[in-house]
């Protein structure tokens, strides 16, 4: 028995102390950059909200202005932007069994999965939509 404790005290003494680790920004990023491993750093510590592996943020876009050697968090970075301010893109509106589709132009910038503001060319309507991966921008229903 006293072997046992002897071993566990021993193990905790030399057992090396676990570290998180945080994404950081290498230099200043502007957004709309793509993010690359270069763009990265990992430093020691955990930081609430910010992401812990360069893999995470590879291959995204910067949402807004990452500043050397501050954490980059999840909000701040996000898919690359499928449509642009200005655009005609698709709008598509399905509900049911119809589906309507038409030409409009996109109010904002955004990438799949984000909410964008787009004006129907013909009505001149304002809508809301969801796009897809391929620049479609799917209505949102109120």
């Amino acid at each position: 028995m006293i072997r046992a404790s002897f071993f566990i005290v021993a193990f905790a003494l030399t057992a090396p102390p676990v570290v998180a680790e945080t994404v950081v920004a290498a230099r200043t990023i502007r957004p709309q950059s793509v993010l690359s491993s270069e763009d990265l750093a990992i430093v020691d510590g955990d930081i609430a909200g910010a992401i812990s592996t360069i893999g995470e943020a590879v291959g995204l876009e910067a949402r807004v202005v990452l500043y050397s050697g501050r954490p980059v968090r999840m909000g701040d970075i996000g898919p690359p932007a499928t449509v642009e301010r200005n655009q005609i893109v698709r709008l598509v509106y399905a509900t049911g069994g119809l589906t309507i589709s038409a030409e409009a132009r996109a109010l904002g910038r955004a990438g799949p999965g984000d909410t964008v503001r787009a004006m129907n060319l013909t009505s001149k309507s304002t809508v809301s939509g969801i796009v897809a991966k391929d620049g479609t921008i799917h209505v949102i229903t109120p």
